[in-house]
């Protein structure tokens, strides 16, 4: 393998998960007794650039299909995420009716709706078709299509550069980071910005976060090497903000490097420096992640265990894509967690990858009354320990696998808490 920004052979193997599923591969009870098909889940860091990538097996054809589960609207938080920005940055850019907005991995809807109220046009490109039909019925615009250069040229010629760019969380989900970089460049107006969320690599290592490591996520990114694969293709960042989301992200704000209007901030300094502080170019940190990832393992096993063995119910709400990680990488099924509760209308009645745990509709759990219920994702958990609470006519232990790791003092669900 080469890496997939500056094609050097010269990289490092740093964690091995080993084989799982597509996280978002739910299975139909139809085919429980099927074969399913599993890939390698190996992350290397490349010895020149710094990016840090999973080993090439799953096609992005295999994960971005008609089947996929992953619709954005169902976090309230995430919503709210979402109008906050369209807001700000209409504001921040002037954005207006003349104007025209394109977000890159539309999913359903959830950001452009923002924009279709204020009558500013727009178009969403978006690949799977389930969540591009829901995403339509809310008169927004789809191209059907991964995008590439040659998506964008084409865009850029039947239509025209677009004043503004939105790439929420998709970055690190694209193949050929290059093509699609050079893509934006195409389609991006000379005065124009584009803005990309990403979770933040430095936010992994330090919080040992590998469960948001999955075939899905072909890269795991830092500003240092994202000002490379921008600089190669004719970009440059002029703003960078930290952001809560996933766990500890980062927003950039790019143009091309021709536009002498934007002035640099002093923000991407910084964050420069605060990533070279911490040692994301050199190879020497990478180094001990295995061993950490590998204790948490045992951590959570033993938690599990205990809790079967006292004949307390487990369950665990959210069958998010870091929570089929884990399963998987620990070899999580039926036997420890029951079930696992989530709200998406596509994955209820399915099971989990791999382990095959039965994925049931959250009005469940006031019937069902579980002793302990694991919050997969985690980032998202204050959001959703409110939601439980109220559904529990008992008390009951709700907690994320950060507190088990942590090992923090478990609390009631329905009782108010934070979560770090």
């Amino acid at each position: 393998m080469k890496c997939r920004h500056c094609d050097s052979s010269n990289l490092t193997q740093f964690l091995d998960l080993g084989f799982s599923p597509p996280s978002n591969s739910y299975v139909q009870k139809s085919g429980l007794f099927n074969m399913e098909e599993y890939f390698p889940l190996r992350v290397v860091v490349c010895n020149v650039c710094y990016l840090v990538q999973t080993e090439d097996y799953a096609k992005k054809e295999n994960i971005f299909n008609e089947q996929y589960a992953y619709f954005s609207s169902v976090s309230t938080s995430w919503l709210k995420h979402a109008e906050v920005f369209s807001n700000d940055i209409v504001k921040r850019l002037k954005i207006n009716d003349k104007s025209f907005v394109v977000e890159v991995a539309s999913n359903d809807g959830y950001l452009l709706k923002n924009f279709v109220e204020k009558k500013i046009p727009c178009l969403g490109i978006e690949p799977t078709s389930s969540t591009a039909a829901i995403c339509e019925k809310k008169g927004i615009p789809v191209l059907k299509e991964f995008f590439s250069a040659e998506v964008a040229e084409k865009i850029a010629r039947e239509s025209k550069r677009a004043d503004l760019i939105v790439c929420n969380n998709v970055y690190a989900h694209v193949p050929d980071i290059n093509d699609f970089t050079k893509g934006l460049q195409l389609l991006l107006d000379l005065n124009g910005t584009v803005t990309i969320e990403f979770p933040h690599v430095m936010e992994l290592l330090l919080k040992v976060q590998f469960d948001t490591i999955y075939h899905e996520h072909y890269s795991y990114l830092s500003l240092y090497t994202v000002m490379k694969i921008f600089s190669l293709h004719g970009l440059k960042i002029y703003d960078v903000e930290k952001i809560d989301t996933h766990g500890g992200s980062l927003r950039i704000y790019g143009t091309h490097n021709d536009n002498q209007i934007i002035k640099i901030s002093g923000a991407v300094d910084r964050i420069l420096n605060e990533e070279k502080a911490h040692g994301l170019q050199e190879i020497e940190t990478y180094g001990g992640f295995k061993k950490k990832v590998e204790s948490i393992k045992l951590n959570i096993l033993e938690f599990l265990i205990n809790n079967k063995k006292s004949g307390k119910k487990t369950v665990a709400y959210g069958a998010a894509a870091k929570g089929m990680t884990l399963l998987n990488y620990i070899g999580i099924g039926p036997d420890l967690i029951d079930c696992i509760y989530d709200q998406a209308p596509m994955k209820i009645g399915r099971y989990t990858p791999g382990g095959h745990i039965p994925i049931v509709s959250p009005s469940n759990l006031e019937n069902d009354q579980p002793d302990v219920i694991i919050i997969f994702p985690w980032n998202i958990a204050n959001e959703l320990e409110l939601f439980i609470a109220k559904l529990l006519k008992k008390e009951a232990v709700c907690v994320t696998f950060k507190d088990v790791i942590n090992q923090k003092i478990l609390y009631p669900a329905n009782k108010k808490h934070s979560v770090n």
